[in-house]
């Protein structure tokens, strides 16, 4: 059930990205006086809708997506002369540009907010701290069952729960010496004399509190063991520090979008392998995929800041990656739009310079085969990776 769960709320989410994305292109585009005539969220037999004003609002049967019909967007569609002042195709270059990026600003601006929201409602995760996450019930009787964390036939109870230590509790010194991190603790644990009784300073609730405990041996294991696993704290942000990790991760984000498909074809040959996980092919997935990992996420459990967190970062990293890929320089994606227009531009420009006229807009219809190539080569990826998503899923745990 919480799989499922996950999976309906990635699809959601998703579904808002996509209508924040037409959103931000028919906003603009209202802004500057172009002329848009419908706003619809799917595709298909509309099932409801109204209008208001000049644009038609409304649902279709399949909710898959969302679209909005601007006038005259390319040279390629037919438009009424009464309209053609209001068409997107006569505004000047710069409002068209704007317009088309506008989508993509929309998903990099959502993914920004939602990095906002997780430092500053939930926090960041920090493993790197000294409170205790679990207490073992045993002493395992081998490295083996240490490492299975196995109690069968045990040498006994854990000194941390024989001495009292509990989950939650936050370690501040062992044997009489502070420790500030997870890694000092255990240093100071495994070099602490095995079967004598050492103090151990916790703080709990508010109090500081004080113990005694013997940290036993496990056979084939060095050092001493006291029986406890450390906890994530997620530790909230101030706004200022809030953006300054929102900034930085979007970085990151975005840089592993740009490896990701730079990695895509040496990636191919390994979607249908095996350890497909342990390859180039275990970062890339389609949309099938990410819900899959999102329904994971949700199950896998842990509390809610992990499942609300993981979730999180898996929408912000479709969003930036939709962003992001929607402007590379390719019809009929936004980018290659975009293309389109600095080519223009470009083009007036060196007439101006040989005085001649400017040309004018470019004409598509000289362009539909390559961007009809460019659609089957994005539709034949989607299906292939969809395809390895059902039948040779990446799973969180291996």
């Amino acid at each position: 059930m919480s799989f499922l769960l996950g999976v309906v709320i990635f699809i959601v989410a998703i579904l808002i990205s996509v209508i924040l994305h037409e959103a931000g292109h028919f906003l603009t585009a209202k802004y500057f006086g172009m002329k848009a005539t419908q706003f619809f969220v799917g595709f298909g037999q509309t099932i409801w809708s109204f209008r208001r004003g000049e644009t038609e609002y409304g649902l279709k049967a399949l909710p898959f997506g969302a679209f909005v019909r601007i006038t005259g967007m390319t040279t390629l569609d037919e438009v009424d002369p009464e309209d053609e002042p209001r068409s997107m195709r006569n505004k000047p270059a710069w409002q068209r540009a704007i317009v088309m990026v506008a989508g993509s600003f929309m998903h990099f601006a959502l993914a920004f907010v939602l990095l906002l929201f997780l430092a500053i409602g939930i926090g960041q995760a920090n493993d790197n701290t000294t409170v205790v996450g679990s207490v073992s019930p045993c002493v395992p009787r081998s490295l083996s069952a240490f490492d299975k964390g196995s109690c069968q036939n045990n040498l006994g109870s854990a000194p941390a729960k024989i001495a009292g230590i509990r989950q939650g509790d936050n370690i501040v010194a062992f044997d009489g010496k502070s420790v500030q991190n997870w890694a000092q603790l255990g240093t100071a644990i495994r070099d602490a004399p095995a079967g004598v009784r050492v103090p151990v300073t916790v703080m709990r609730n508010g109090h500081r509190l004080s113990f005694s405990a013997a940290p036993a041996t496990v056979p084939g294991r060095k050092g001493s063991y006291l029986g406890i696993g450390d906890a994530v704290v997620f530790q909230r942000s101030n706004p200022v520090s809030a953006v300054a990790f929102a900034g930085s991760a979007f970085g990151e984000v975005l840089t592993g979008s740009v490896s990701a498909v730079s990695k895509l074809p040496a990636a191919l040959p390994d979607l249908f392998a095996k350890d497909r996980a342990k390859t180039p092919a275990g970062n890339v997935s389609s949309m099938v995929g990410a819900a899959d990992i999102a329904g994971q996420a949700v199950a896998s459990g842990g509390g809610w800041e992990y499942s609300v967190s993981d979730l999180l970062l898996i929408v912000i990293s479709i969003n930036i990656f939709i962003g992001a890929f929607n402007l590379l320089p390719l019809l009929p994606l936004d980018g290659g739009h975009l293309a389109v227009i600095f080519y223009e531009r470009i083009r007036a420009w060196l007439a101006r310079l040989r005085g001649r006229p400017d040309p004018g807009l470019v004409d598509l219809q000289r362009l539909i085969p390559v961007s009809v190539g460019v659609f089957v080569l994005l539709i034949g990826l989607g299906v292939l990776l969809m395809a390895a998503d059902i039948f040779n899923p990446v799973h969180l745990v291996q």
